[in-house]
């Protein structure tokens, strides 16, 4: 068999053309995952998610123990108000999430509370305006949820 016949008869690929295809694949998906970063209203919903959460773990401590608790927003969070220590976290996970509003809300002891809502936006910062905001309200009777604010 001459050297013309062997290499007819031997098909596939070389190890050099299988490392440039793994390359162009790796290299395509860096710019994949470069594309889907995590924009400022996706954490911005992720807060208002976050937020219901927790006002619901508010509500549940507040009726379990029987005791009165708020929530209030503060200068770079917020905080849980009442007559014992709720362990519930006070800060936002983003420094860019702001209060729209003087926002205080009563969580308990009764199991209907009236309605209430509180409202997050992003904080305005250099070069960029603030987006949509969401809207994080119960009214009363059933748990908080998140609904995004309408633009004007």
């Amino acid at each position: 068999m001459t050297c013309a016949a062997l290499r007819r008869g031997l098909r596939g690929f070389t190890l050099l053309e299988l490392l440039v295809v793994v390359a162009i694949i790796a290299i395509g998906s860096t710019g994949v995952v470069f594309s889907m970063r995590d924009t400022a209203d996706t954490q911005l919903e992720r807060e208002a998610l976050r937020l219901a959460a927790l006002l619901e773990a508010g509500r549940a401590q507040s009726r379990a123990s029987g005791q009165a608790l708020r929530w209030r927003a503060v200068p770079g969070g917020f905080r849980f108000e009442g007559g014992f220590d709720t362990g519930l976290p006070t800060q936002w996970l983003s420094e860019h999430v702001q209060v729209r509003g003087d926002s205080v809300l009563l969580l308990g002891p009764e199991p209907l509370i009236g309605p209430q809502s509180v409202e997050l936006a992003l904080a305005e910062t250099a070069g960029r305006s603030a987006g949509r905001g969401y809207r994080v309200s119960t009214d009363g009777l059933h748990p908080f949820t998140v609904q995004p604010l309408v633009s004007p």
